[in-house]
């Protein structure tokens, strides 16, 4: 308990109401001490650097709002003495990402073990990144402003809100920079939990510190493209991941079928029910050239129309609506970060596939179609893309 003994410092008890560097403390004892159960002597920890890490990880996360605490800057500053006197670096791998310990979750509160016996249950998707695209639980696709805060789902079990902020000076473009999700009590299952992400602030933990809680839980992903964390509600059989690429945020989720109207049926949800018809940039790929206006595309300084293609077609391999949402985003914002969002939507629609793309061929969705798509349509020429986006980059400037 000694290297305990030396972050802790002897100070006030009482912390901010919402200040969570308790938490903070438990978990670093918990990552540093474990009893053998013979008179509850302490073992010695296996990499103190990565406990430190880990513990430092914790506080920047509830610094915002342990603003003034003597406790949290007292911790603060004997973590980094701690590190410089071990030599520890202060990037590299955590204890609790390595070895997560997930909780116990017993039939009642595990929404496949109480389920009546009969069909599989059937799963919907929905999803939201870049500028932003909508791809809602009955799989249409759709380009909307949605300036401010919306709504994605509101039901009796979770509610998730976004809000989008304009990207570009002069233009109606947006994309998400909070993503606020809510779990709400559910039987002896899960008590509340708020899980919030902005762009400078993006936790791998509830709003109140905790990394789960009965039949919720959360995990961490770090990589190429951003970090992500995934939380999954097991009693209501939900996965919702959140990513964060550059400047913002992307959103997706797989839920039951049964549970999507469940409670607050009236109320705007993007998810279950699309954007508002003054909100969408509604403009299908058509493919057809002759259609098409004869003027070039609107610029966006660095990225040309041909340069915009290439960039998405070497993120993404596969010319299909990813792709295409990809070469708007790239046009309409110059902003390179959205190839990282498109590819990571695409690749949480794969991991939260909706039940009828687990049964048969994935489907080729056009962009904003007015119905679910029902064939593989061929895939667009890059020219015959760049003319079906123009009318849609007009809407914007």
């Amino acid at each position: 308990m000694l290297l305990v003994c030396e972050v802790f410092p002897c100070a006030s008890a009482v912390c901010g109401q919402q200040c969570q560097i308790n938490h903070c403390n438990a978990e670093y004892v918990a990552s540093t001490s474990h009893f053998s159960g013979h008179q509850g002597e302490p073992l010695q920890v296996g990499d103190p650097c990565s406990a430190l890490r880990a513990y430092s990880r914790c506080t920047r996360r509830t610094a915002r709002s342990c603003r003034g605490d003597l406790v949290f800057h007292s911790a603060v500053f004997r973590i980094r003495e701690l590190l410089a006197q071990r030599n520890c670096s202060s990037d590299g791998p955590t204890p609790s990402s390595a070895h997560p310990t997930r909780p116990f979750v017993p039939e009642t509160c595990d929404y496949e073990s109480r389920r009546p016996a009969g069909p599989p249950r059937r799963y919907a998707h929905c999803g939201l990144f870049g500028d932003p695209h909508l791809r809602t639980f009955r799989g249409q696709f759709q380009t909307c402003r949605a300036q401010g805060a919306w709504p994605l789902i509101d039901n009796r079990y979770l509610s998730v809100q976004v809000t989008n902020v304009p990207v570009v000076a002069g233009s109606s473009a947006t994309a998400t920079s909070k993503i606020t999700v809510i779990f709400k009590v559910f039987a002896s299952c899960t008590e509340q939990k708020v899980y919030q992400a902005t762009t400078e602030d993006f936790p791998s933990v509830f709003l109140d510190g905790s990394r789960g809680g009965g039949s919720l839980w959360i995990t961490e992903r770090v990589g190429p493209r951003g970090q992500q964390v995934w939380i999954q509600a097991r009693h209501v059989g939900a996965t919702v991941a959140v990513r964060r690429a550059g400047r913002y945020l992307s959103f997706a989720a797989r839920v039951p079928e049964d549970v999507l109207d469940v409670g607050n049926g009236g109320s705007l949800q993007l998810c279950r029910d699309g954007c508002p018809r003054s909100e969408l940039i509604d403009r299908p790929l058509s493919g057809h050239p002759e259609r098409a206006p004869a003027q070039p595309l609107p610029p966006r300084p660095g990225y040309s129309a041909e340069l915009a293609a290439a960039l998405c077609r070497q993120t993404l391999r596969t010319e299909d609506v990813y792709f295409q949402l990809c070469v708007f985003d790239l046009l309409a914002t110059g902003d390179l970060d959205f190839t990282t969002a498109a590819l990571g939507a695409l690749e949480d629609f794969k991991a939260l596939p909706p039940s009828q793309l687990e049964q048969t061929a994935p489907e080729r969705p056009h962009l904003c179609s007015t119905a679910p798509p029902r064939t593989l349509g061929p895939v667009m020429t890059t020219p015959g893309l760049l003319v079906a986006l123009f009318p849609l980059l007009l809407l914007l400037l």
